[in-house]
């Protein structure tokens, strides 16, 4: 049809399974407010670790923060229902009862939303919760939770 746009099946989405985890590297600042951002106040475990760099379990995820690099600045240049959102920025997609406690483990630790946690796309197959904040070195994270997890794909 004129004006749509074809997208070709991904030739991996079927191997894209939960148990399928990421890989994502990254800068910080230090390791010490690192750890106690990402360990203290969001619950990851620490893995491998070095003087340079550590490896967290991030919700199912590998990332590992790294010392010997530039923190990009974030900036509000990305558009997503109509709200401006931090660019670049990495995170999870946990279950509706896990962002619920990671979003309280935040406040508690009275760390500041770049976005408080909120409704998109509300009514829509797509509809879910999301939340920005800044780890200690600037990085933005996203987390979010779909009401129906199938549907984390659906246009």
């Amino acid at each position: 049809m004129e004006g749509d746009t074809f997208h070709a099946p991904s030739p991996f989405s079927y191997q894209m399974t939960p148990s399928s985890p990421f890989h994502f590297a990254f800068f910080v600042r230090d390791l010490d407010s690192t750890r106690q951002f990402y360990g203290g106040v969001l619950g990851c475990t620490e893995g491998r670790s070095t003087s340079t760099w550590v490896d967290f379990d991030f919700f199912g995820n590998q990332i590992s923060a790294h010392t010997t690099g530039e923190v990009v600045a974030t900036q509000n240049t990305g558009f997503v229902d109509g709200v401006a959102v931090p660019m670049p920025h990495f995170g999870a997609i946990l279950q509706w009862d896990l962002f619920q406690e990671v979003a309280r483990r935040v406040h508690a630790a009275e760390v500041k939303f770049v976005l408080e946690p909120h409704t998109r796309y509300a009514g829509q197959p797509s509809e879910q919760m999301t939340m920005f904040v800044l780890d200690p070195s600037g990085n933005s994270l996203e987390f979010k939770s779909f009401r129906q997890p199938e549907n984390v794909f659906t246009a």
